[in-house]
């Protein structure tokens, strides 16, 4: 998967700012991660089934992750960011 511009939904900028800065700093560093190459092992990237079907995951830590959308031009949207029971609110 290339990765088109990444943008922010307005809720993940708000989870991101409730972050402690310690997870905001690894946040970071994950995303440049997945710029530079998406399918790093660490990132554990894969497609979300059910009613979640469409978006994707990464892992931050073992317990926070990021989840996206790719849009058919190829841009990211960044839809949530949280511990793992994130999923359970989208």
């Amino acid at each position: 998967m290339n990765t088109g511009p990444i943008l922010y939904s307005s809720g993940f900028v708000k989870q991101f700012k409730n972050l402690p800065t310690s997870i905001q700093k690894t946040a970071i560093k994950k995303e440049a991660l997945f710029r530079e190459n998406p399918i790093h092992p660490s990132l554990r990237l894969h497609n979300l089934k059910g009613k979640l079907l469409g978006l994707y995951s990464l892992s931050i830590t073992l317990n926070y992750r990021i989840i996206f959308r790719r849009e058919s031009n190829g841009d990211i949207i960044f839809i949530s960011i949280g511990k793992h029971d994130l999923y359970k609110s989208l």
